[in-house]
């Protein structure tokens, strides 16, 4: 029998930090969703060529043998964790148990594996839901554990946490370079549509897309439309993730840093710019018997920031390009 006590005292195996080249082998796991299918376009842009990939058939990052012989058989350098179970209120709140499951197993593996199997680097994406429900806005980093959570979408925020703890305590005890960063609301291409599981951005695309299409009189928003919401374009966070990757470890970045724009806009404003954006004449309706959630979420994105680095993409801008996606995969 394996005693407990003597695999808990292992000593701390330093991994040296080197920056990756365009050599280096990258695992992106998640290359298929929203980030880490841009994580892939803006690594194969920047020159490159030896990034890793496998689907969920291909490896059910919930299962700790799939992974480790993964890990093993593939030995990556560098790690880019993407892989999530993901979707807005709807599906926070109907997912409950799965949200919390999955995300925890998903990246109590891969951070384990990327530890056991030598990896250099590792990013860990989270999400600025791990931020108390009424924290001071603009959200600052030292604010998380700091009040109660959303309960809409606490069971994905618990398990966020989790991840950002595991980094924080293997770099801690075992001397890993492992980084986590924390985005705010993303959109753009590859995001879902899907209007039970999507967030607020590509669910307003579809809706007002729907109803130009099959003449709808009017659309309805989940809750008052009075919350605030930053959001960023998911390149825009692609571009950040690699800038700190290449050249910011655990030192500079503290337990986790977040990435956004540094504004944000009301989702009644939001409905307005994509109801023009998509071309529809029609009339806007809110329920207000749904939920809004957190009434306000704004990143301070003044670490990073002076670090070098700041959102390039316009909101108009990216929605339509994410609309022009959009009505590819549509048609």
């Amino acid at each position: 029998m394996t005693n407990w006590l003597s695999v808990t005292a292992i000593q701390p195996m330093t991994i040296m930090s080197k920056t990756m080249g365009p050599d280096s082998k990258i695992y992106v796991a998640g290359h298929r969703g929203l980030v880490g299918s841009a994580l892939v376009r803006k690594l194969t842009g920047a020159g490159y060529t030896n990034i890793i990939t496998r689907t969920s058939k291909e490896l059910d990052l919930r299962r700790q043998g799939e992974v480790e012989a993964f890990f093993d058989k593939e030995k990556p350098e560098y790690v880019f964790l993407a892989a999530a179970k993901v979707g807005g209120i709807l599906a926070n709140s109907t997912y409950k148990a799965e949200f919390i499951y999955d995300n925890i197993m998903i990246a109590s593996n891969v951070i384990h594996s990327a530890y056991n199997f030598g990896v250099k680097k590792l990013l860990n994406l989270g999400s600025s839901c791990i931020y108390p429900k009424h924290a001071p806005q603009p959200m600052k980093e030292e604010y998380l554990l700091s009040g109660a959570l959303e309960p809409t979408n606490e069971p994905y925020a618990i398990a966020k946490i989790a991840a950002i703890k595991l980094c924080h305590y293997y770099n801690e005890q075992y001397g890993t370079n492992f980084i986590s960063v924390m985005p705010t609301n993303l959109y753009g291409p590859c995001d879902n549509f899907d209007l039970e599981t999507s967030h607020v951005l590509p669910a307003l695309i579809r809706k007002f897309h729907d109803a130009r299409a099959q003449g709808i009189p009017s659309v309805t928003i989940w809750g008052s439309g009075s919350p605030y919401r930053e959001f960023l374009y998911v390149d825009d966070l692609a571009d950040a993730c690699i800038f700190l990757m290449e050249g910011y470890g655990h030192h500079e970045i503290g337990e986790f840093i977040n990435i956004g724009t540094g504004s944000d806009i009301r989702i009644k404003d939001l409905a307005v710019m994509i109801k023009g954006i998509v071309g529809y004449k029609d009339e806007i309706e809110y329920d207000r018997s749904k939920p809004d959630g957190t009434p306000k979420k704004l990143l301070d994105v003044s670490r990073i920031g002076k670090l070098g680095w700041k959102a390039g993409t316009r909101l108009e801008d990216g929605i339509r390009s994410t609309y022009e996606f959009y009505r590819s995969v549509a048609l």
